[in-house]
């Protein structure tokens, strides 16, 4: 496995919110948790768990917390251990306070995830000392009071002791600071009543594309041709599955694009640069894209989304260690695309998404929660188009099937082969809930749809 990196110059600098076709690169400096002297400040406030009891044949804590409290105002929150490779076998629940109404609300679960997101194994990133475990953050919006819960699960095999919990246990309370100027709304936000903007045509070229520039590659970035790159071309005979999939003849095809979405930049969504590594680094290609729900909840606002994401970036870099935010791409509710991971969204950027699986491959993350929630009509459409652009850039046809090597994961052994949908879910990678049952039972319409947005029949 490989990762190459490449030095930024200037990424603070882009002065568009909406990214033009050609990305500068930039320098920045080492990542530091500070708002002070930045354009969008911003600060982590970290608390360590207490002991609440223990078990009492072996004296090893089971559930730790926070008792209420009055703290720094904070909009996202998370619980953090010291060892990555450690599991955190329970269940973890927070209370916040409001700060507008002073009003608690009632416990609410965080996803604890377990290794599932991060850096693959034996990767810079992940073997950087600094990654820590670390549950989904969730999204509570302004407060300024919390209390939390981790108690650990009763024995598997029905004893009495409970299973132990990792060590260093911390609660992250994020603020992700000031808000960048309103962004567009592109569906309806029911809560708002906001308005709605009509989809276009597939066939039509998208704003983000009007200059017609063509694709960077970067001089950065290797091919192999040996891979097992599939360029999945379909202007032959093929045969169609009930996914939304087909299999290809092997017949040779000429190349699909599709229209360039519109991309919210990283100044757009006001990502302070100060915060992630100054390097970037790079993959070989991308032969598939994962999709993902970021757990962080549904109680959220487009007009919020830029917050939620600058929210989550700091809780990946501050808080879990990694090299900057895991997602390459984000969608909001409204069908808002954002870039995710910094390094040129036209080029194969390492992402910290899928575990045993970030190599030739993109992360799109939807805001927001989706097990038992379905996800909007916006939603799907955008995930579509982003998917077509992006694999069309690479010639991998959005229904069809590529050929990833895992770099170790739960569900596949490192070094094993597997056959992925070019568009897959989280859990095709790992044994997860990930995207959610609601957003994955989509995941067919999308390849459709994005096949279609590349002029595929």
């Amino acid at each position: 496995m490989r990762v190459f990196l490449s030095s930024s110059i200037g990424v603070a600098c882009a002065a568009a919110l909406v990214l033009p076709l050609s990305v500068p690169s930039g320098a920045v400096a080492a990542p530091q948790d500070t708002g002070a002297g930045t354009s969008v400040p911003g600060s982590t406030e970290s608390l360590p768990l207490v002991p609440f009891g223990s078990e009492r044949s072996s004296g090893v804590a089971t559930e730790q917390g926070l008792p209420q409290r009055d703290v720094q105002p904070f909009s996202l929150v998370g619980v953090v251990w010291d060892d990555a490779d450690a599991e955190l076998h329970g269940s973890v629940q927070v209370r916040n306070r409001s700060a507008g109404t002073g009003a608690w609300s009632g416990w609410q679960d965080l996803e604890t995830h377990n290794a599932e997101h991060g850096a693959d194994l034996g990767t810079s990133e992940r073997d950087s000392g600094t990654v820590r475990g670390s549950t989904a953050p969730l999204w509570v919006g302004a407060s300024d009071g919390v209390e939390a819960r981790v108690r650990a699960d009763e024995d598997p095999d029905g004893g009495p002791a409970r299973a132990s919990l990792p060590g260093g246990l911390s609660l992250e309370l994020v603020d992700p600071g000031e808000a960048p100027e309103q962004l567009p709304v592109t569906e309806t936000d029911a809560s708002r009543g906001q308005a709605i903007a009509a989809d276009p045509d597939p066939a039509e070229t998208d704003e983000g594309a009007e200059d017609g520039a063509a694709p960077e590659t970067g001089d950065s970035v290797a091919t192999d041709p040996d891979d097992g790159t599939d360029a999945n071309g379909d202007d032959g005979t093929v045969t169609e599955t009930d996914d939304g999939t087909v299999t290809d003849t092997g017949v040779a095809a000429r190349p699909h694009t599709a229209p360039r979405p519109k991309i919210i930049s990283r100044k757009g969504w006001g990502a302070n640069e100060k915060l992630r590594e100054k390097q970037f680094g790079y993959t070989k290609t991308v032969k598939a894209a994962f999709v993902h729900h970021s757990a962080t909840g549904n109680n959220y606002t487009c007009k919020q989304a830029p917050s939620v994401i600058r929210g989550i970036y700091r809780y990946h870099v501050t808080s879990s260690g990694w090299r900057d935010i895991g997602y390459n791409f984000a969608v909001d509710k409204c069908g808002n695309i954002y870039e995710g991971r910094a390094g040129g969204v036209t080029k194969p950027v390492m992402g910290a998404h899928t575990l045993g699986f970030n190599t030739n491959t993109t992360g799109i993350a939807v805001l927001g929660s989706y097990s038992s929630t379905s996800p909007p009509a916006a939603v799907t459409t955008a995930v579509a188009k982003l998917s077509a652009w992006k694999l069309g850039l690479h010639g991998i046809n959005p229904r069809g099937k590529v050929t990833l090597t895992s770099g170790g994961s739960n569900k596949y052994k490192k070094g094993q082969k597997v056959a992925m949908n070019a568009v897959s879910g989280h859990r095709d990678g790992f044994v997860t809930d990930c995207p959610g049952n609601k957003l994955y039972s989509k995941l067919g319409s999308v390849r459709v749809s994005a096949a279609k947005y590349q002029g595929r029949s």
